[in-house]
């Protein structure tokens, strides 16, 4: 039996724009150790994180200064991919920088 087209706009379902949540946010964060060197850290934020020079540098100077800094903030699944080729690439160049995840409050 064919509806006509009245009752096709009724089974149609909308959401309110506030009912929409944004998912949760997580900083990335790159921590200090006592060798892997402060021109591999700024690589590593300009390649991985899209950091321009100066910026990299200045986180990588919190990291070196404060014991970590915060990398960039991202979804998870973006932030976990970025975690995974900050150590990938550590690996390789046999560095032991460690990078994770901490949940924007």
């Amino acid at each position: 039996m064919a509806k006509d087209k009245s009752s096709y706009q009724e089974d149609t379902l909308t959401r309110r724009r506030e009912d929409l949540q944004e998912p949760p946010m997580y900083k990335v964060l790159l921590h200090n150790d006592d060798y892997t060197t402060m021109d591999f850290v700024v690589m590593v934020l300009e390649t991985v994180f899209g950091k321009d020079t100066d910026e990299a540098t200045r986180i990588m100077l919190n990291v070196h200064n404060q014991g970590q800094g915060v990398a960039g903030i991202y979804t998870r699944e973006i932030g976990e991919t970025k975690v995974a080729v900050v150590h990938r690439m550590a690996r390789k160049n046999q560095f032991p920088l460690k990078c994770s995840l901490e949940k924007v409050s």
